[in-house]
């Protein structure tokens, strides 16, 4: 999927939930399951990550849940 970047931003936040109350009340939880079940989406973020930080970085850390989500297909796709 070749996209620009508003494109792409566009088509995440479409895809991202806002669960309101959890998991306490005023607390605003954004679930980023729908873009992780949206293969074509995931790719196009993850390639988009690799693109700008190639040859930048040389370790990548998921700190958290979603960062793991993120992080490994990103490690693997900057081949660190």
């Amino acid at each position: 999927m070749t996209v620009t970047d508003t494109e792409l931003a566009e088509r995440v936040r479409g895809l991202i939930r806002d669960v309101p109350d959890f998991p306490k009340p005023g607390i605003l939880f954004r679930d980023i399951t729908p873009l992780l079940a949206d293969g074509p989406t995931f790719t196009a973020v993850i390639d988009h990550l690799a693109e700008r930080y190639e040859g930048r970085v040389d370790v990548i850390a998921g700190v958290e849940a979603r960062g793991f989500l993120l992080s490994a297909p990103l490690a693997a796709a900057l081949g660190i």
